[in-house]
């Protein structure tokens, strides 16, 4: 159910030393450990919403999962995020109140201050 206070974000990881199935099993294990925290929703996002250039194995994109978080918790999620993600390169979409922040980061320094910059657009909301 989507809430308006609600938080989306499309998180897209970007590994060209991966082949498509390690990329895969990255993906899901980052799906698998975003759904035990506090979190609306975690899914991978399925091929009708390919961007171009993107690969997809089994129905959905490869190394893209999207997950829907209380304000509350976007601060956590973006925490263990910026912990777990730091020296690979990621792609943040983030959305909230019909507006939309796309940032990209490929070192730990350049996603913390993607991360900064999501949660000032989102306090900013």
């Amino acid at each position: 159910m989507s809430s308006e206070s609600n938080v989306k974000l499309t998180i897209a990881l970007s590994n060209p030393s991966l082949d498509a199935e390690d990329q895969e099993r990255e993906t899901r294990n980052l799906l698998r450990e975003i759904r035990d925290l506090d979190v609306e929703s975690a899914e991978l996002v399925p091929v009708t919403e390919i961007p171009k250039g993107a690969m997809s194995v089994g129905g959905f994109l490869v190394g893209v999962l999207q997950t829907e978080v209380s304000l509350a918790n976007f601060k956590k999620l973006l925490g263990y995020l910026g912990d777990r993600l730091g020296n690979k390169t990621v792609e943040l979409e983030v959305e909230a109140n019909g507006k939309k922040l796309k940032v990209k980061a490929s070192s730990r320094e350049e996603l913390r201050a993607a991360i900064e910059e999501a949660q000032k657009f989102i306090a900013g909301n």
